[in-house]
């Protein structure tokens, strides 16, 4: 009978990802059960890991609330893990495969937790502190509200309808990236290309209007 090191339908496995490989697919639940233990513990680490990166970022979640999620990303991940295992092919090490099922968890629960509680979106008159998150500092409170107001005029402006809602959402509705990759099922690059053209586009009118000098359009 063929080991895990030497499945033809996988590529040589190094020790400690065969060693995965066979417990969590022994035949003895006693020796499976111990097995997930194990990798779940390995798992919730990395989510509370991954979670605290985020947070004060990404997400607005703290407390026991964070643990709840660093604990809900884990058992679901090892689910994906035990359920996909046969798929596992010895490309990488076995722990850096089952990372990737972890972190897939705690993005797609963060941008579910976010819709459940969203955070109020900026008001009409919040868009005076706009320049600010675009990191515009006006010398004077007059000449930040009239960039305020021509900066609402160029996102109606040059902005495409993609780049609007993107840029609406991001920067002044200040929805987390993985709130919007779970509503629009797309991916994180695709949502940072976005923005970064439409602040391209944004400071370049800017600039045109005489609202910034080139330096600050370049940055």
């Amino acid at each position: 009978m063929l080991g895990p090191e030497s499945d033809p339908a996988r590529g040589p496995l190094d020790r400690e990802s065969a060693a995965w490989v066979a417990a969590l697919g022994d035949p003895s639940e006693r020796v499976r059960e111990d097995a997930c233990t194990r990798l779940h513990g390995v798992l919730l680490r990395i989510a509370r890991s991954e979670l605290g990166r985020r947070r004060g970022s990404d997400t607005r979640v703290t407390g026991p609330e964070l643990d709840d999620l660093a604990h809900q990303a884990a058992a679901d991940a090892l689910l994906a893990v035990t359920r996909k295992l046969p798929d596992f092919r010895g490309e990488s090490r076995f722990t850096t495969w089952a990372y990737r099922f972890v972190i897939l968890e705690v993005s797609a629960k963060l941008g579910r937790h976010f819709w459940r509680n969203p955070a109020e979106a900026l008001g009409a008159r919040d868009w005076d502190r706009l320049p600010d998150r675009l990191g515009v500092d006006p010398a004077q409170e007059p000449q930040w509200r009239e960039l305020a107001h021509a900066l609402r005029r160029a996102v109606d402006d040059v902005l495409t309808d993609h780049q609007r809602r993107v840029f609406l959402a991001v920067v002044v509705d200040g929805v987390p990236l993985d709130a919007l990759v779970a509503r629009w099922d797309t991916n994180r690059n695709a949502i940072y290309k976005t923005v970064f053209d439409a602040r391209r586009k944004l400071r370049d009118r800017l600039v045109a209007q005489g609202h910034l000098d080139r330096k600050a359009g370049e940055r």
